[in-house]
């Protein structure tokens, strides 16, 4: 079997892509692979460090504002619209997938389009609990509609193509028990904490913490593990200076750019702080972490809130609007949250009740029986 898998943009669209490939391929370890990506550096290093090959079209998304700006942007959109549809065509005349997967990001709808129109089986994964603008244009082009939450049939036009499947989430968060992953970094029975606000970081957000390190410092609670985001650690260290805490001498808190080790890491965890970006929605209930949840209020149709209310009202998590948070208030929330054990086992168990930890075999065993049928 030859299978197509798009995907771009941001690490939750490609890791479920990633492990989509994985289930496939264990499935079938004879079958062949293609991504399709839209050339940005993050596709371009996480796919080929997978194991995969990926090709690159042109697209871009459109313009969400009126006036003649918006206008330019929508006729550039139009114009990579058509340019990467048939670099599409060209990629599947070449390749010729037996399927085509797509995980988000706006390069699925000309690759889904045109393998549609050469009546190639097509899925999509929505990871998100409202249906993004691709999925919603690609909603009577798909065979199937993969969903990371249930009961959200009603949110599209053919229902009956809608299957709860989860979100698959990348290897590494099963290999280590908590024991073995605190063992592992050198951490005893100290309660831990570990924040991260994305990969580029979030400027409020990190402004809050920097606060709440300098309280846990005077007084400490808990360990944290901070990721600031590669464009925010010289700024988090200046914050933190400037609330008189040394960002050298830190005693309760080990502040880095990015975590590396991202399961290791969450898994030793207690209590995670972040937002509520789908893929990471998934590996907190894959892994049964306890959660802050600070929504991005930047993201289209508001859908981290709605993704952070399934795990809220799951009671699973809590939720702060970033508009409200300060740094007292997160670290009030978390010395709340840290103090109540009994609260910390009822949230990691309704967070565990959530989670498909097999959303990738799922959907590998959905694809590869709909082309045995």
């Amino acid at each position: 079997m030859k299978y197509l898998l798009t995907c771009a943009g941001t690490a939750g669209h490609i890791n479920p892509a990633i492990a989509v490939a994985d289930a496939l391929k264990r499935a079938d370890p004879e079958a062949e692979f293609l991504f399709v990506g839209s050339g940005r550096e993050l596709e371009n290093r996480l796919i080929p460090a997978a194991g995969y090959p990926v090709e690159n079209i042109t697209v871009s998304g459109l313009e969400r504002t009126v006036g003649l700006k918006a206008l330019a942007g929508h006729l550039k959109t139009v114009f990579r619209v058509v340019k990467g549809s048939r670099q599409a065509a060209s990629i599947l005349r070449r390749f010729r997938p037996d399927a085509v997967i797509g995980t988000g990001g706006y390069v699925c709808f000309p690759v889904l389009k045109a393998a549609h129109v050469r009546g190639i089986p097509c899925y999509i994964h929505e990871s998100n609990a409202v249906p993004g603008l691709t999925t919603r244009l690609l909603a009577e082009t798909a065979d199937r509609i993969f969903t990371a939450f249930p009961g959200v049939e009603a949110a599209y036009r053919r229902p009956e193509r809608v299957m709860f499947m989860g979100t698959p989430v990348r290897g590494g968060f099963s290999e280590l028990t908590k024991r073995e992953a605190r063992e592992k970094l050198g951490i005893g029975d100290e309660k831990l904490v570990v924040s991260f606000w994305g990969s580029l970081g979030a400027s409020r957000c990190n402004r809050c913490t920097a606060e709440a390190v300098a309280l846990n410092e005077r007084t400490p609670k808990y360990r944290l593990i901070h990721a600031t985001g590669q464009d925010e650690y010289a700024g988090f260290r200046e914050l933190l200076s400037g609330l008189g805490a040394d960002p050298d001498g830190l005693r309760q808190a080990d502040v880095r750019p990015y975590i590396d080790d991202m399961p290791v890491v969450m898994q030793a965890a207690d209590l995670i702080l972040c937002r509520a970006g789908a893929s990471t929605l998934a590996e907190l209930t894959a892994t049964g972490k306890p959660a802050v949840l600070i929504p991005s209020p930047y993201v289209t149709d508001n859908h981290q809130e709605k993704n952070a209310l399934q795990l809220v009202n799951a009671g699973a998590a809590v939720m702060l609007r970033e508009e409200e948070c300060t740094g007292g208030l997160l670290h009030a929330t978390v010395e709340r949250l840290l103090a109540d054990e009994e609260g910390l086992r009822r949230m990691s168990s309704c967070g565990r009740a959530m989670g498909v930890p097999d959303s990738a075999e799922r959907i590998a065993a959905c694809v590869r029986n709909d082309l045995k049928a």
